[in-house]
């Protein structure tokens, strides 16, 4: 195996690999040099050797030609760096590859790590999301007909003639996960080691919430600890003090994870930002401006997350770019004139049903399903001829 894993040559079938997922990642002098510093050489052969599902160890020591006593610790420290996840089920262990993003650009800022120059990779991470938005990692993250994440609004600034289903409303998703948990911002850390911290003043810790089974791994590798909803629920509360926009997955069906986010320092709302003003999908509602109330005092213009109110001049109300409002209802609170309302979007939008069907939308429309359909009827077969029922817990 020595020939293998003792050079970099598995960083480029590595990108490779990771350019088959709904998310790719560019190609790029940066990425590759970020991709050096987080995969260990032998970690990076392993990684371009994973199937595009989850895998056993069994497949996995197939896939690599690695003993299973040898490949085995390599799997629990890349599960340890967020690298790839494991997932326990009815008595067996499967592994799956994390992709870029949302995935180990993330986690690896998700942990107090020690063994990373954090300094150095903040910067490439930084310069590698933000160069070339046209054509790089931005276009492949938010420019697609199905995005990959949507906001969530203030369900105490709905009109009351208006319902939130259960899942618009943050408070509702939570209580039905079944398991929580909460960690450190990626986008704030990485930001603090940018010498960059919150214009909003929002903390770093204890804000970012997952559930679910993401979360199970997480606190099962230390990236977070366990809350309870009770916990959760004062988390959202903070949030909405400090006037962050609540974003989750882009389904209907046990999200995976509710961030807080601020204008400052959040990489989805940056996109948004950058022009991709459908890369987050909207919440159902959209800000109202009572003109005969406002007096452009500036205030939601600060507190707006995604630039999406302006001051036109002096005494005049202020204008909102109705593209770009997210519905998050972050800003209202602000405004000591009650000249700010929500109101029902004209058209709603409808979310995939669940993560799998979300991703089969994301790959036809990048034009990389076939690779994964030859798969899954490949897996079909195989556990059909080994007599195993399949899974149908997939993340």
């Amino acid at each position: 195996m020595g020939h293998h894993v003792g050079s970099k040559n598995s960083i480029v079938p590595l990108i490779d690999r990771l350019n088959k997922y709904p998310v790719g990642l560019p190609d790029s002098d940066k990425l590759r040099e970020i991709l050096s510093l987080l995969f260990a050489e032998n970690e990076a052969f392993i990684a371009s050797r994973f199937p595009l599902q989850e895998a056993t160890l069994e497949e996995l020591t197939k896939a690599t030609a690695i003993p299973a006593e040898d490949l085995l610790p390599q799997l629990e420290r890349m599960c340890d760096k967020g690298l790839v996840m494991d997932l326990p089920y009815e008595g067996e262990v499967y592994y799956l590859l994390m992709p870029g993003l949302i995935g180990f650009f993330e986690f690896t800022f998700m942990k107090n790590r020690t063994d990373l120059p954090k300094e150095k990779i903040a910067r490439l991470m930084q310069e590698y999301m933000h160069e070339n938005p046209r054509n790089g990692m931005a276009k492949e993250f938010f420019d697609s007909k199905t995005p990959l994440t949507r906001a969530l609004p203030y369900e105490d600034k709905i009109p009351v003639s208006s319902t939130v289903t259960s899942y618009e409303n943050a408070r509702e998703i939570i209580n039905n996960a079944g398991y929580g948990a909460v960690g450190l911002c990626y986008c704030r850390h990485k930001k603090h080691h940018l010498g960059e911290d919150c214009q909003k003043g929002a903390p770093m810790e204890d804000i970012c919430i997952s559930l679910g089974t993401g979360a199970k791994f997480l606190v099962r590798r230390g990236f977070a600890k366990e809350q309870t909803p009770e916990q959760l629920l004062e988390i959202l509360d903070r949030a909405r003090a400090l006037n962050l926009t609540h974003i989750t997955d882009n389904i209907r069906q046990k999200p995976s994870f509710i961030c807080n986010c601020c204008s400052c320092c959040c990489e989805l709302l940056a996109g948004v930002q950058a022009g991709y003003t459908d890369g987050i999908a909207k919440a159902p509602f959209i800000l109202q401006i009572d003109e005969n109330l406002c007096n452009s005092c500036g205030l939601c213009v600060q507190a707006c997350n995604v630039a999406a109110l302006e001051v036109v001049a002096a005494k005049q109300p202020v204008r909102l770019q109705k593209q770009v409002c997210l519905g998050c209802g972050a800003c209202i609170s602000v405004c000591k004139q009650k000249a700010l309302s929500m109101v029902a979007r004209e058209k709603t939008y409808l979310p995939p049903l669940n993560r799998t069907e979300m991703m089969k939308k994301r790959l036809f429309e990048r034009g990389r399903a076939t690779p994964f359909i030859v798969s899954g009827i490949k897996k079909k077969i195989k556990k059909l001829i080994k007599g195993k029922p399949e899974r149908t817990n997939r993340p």
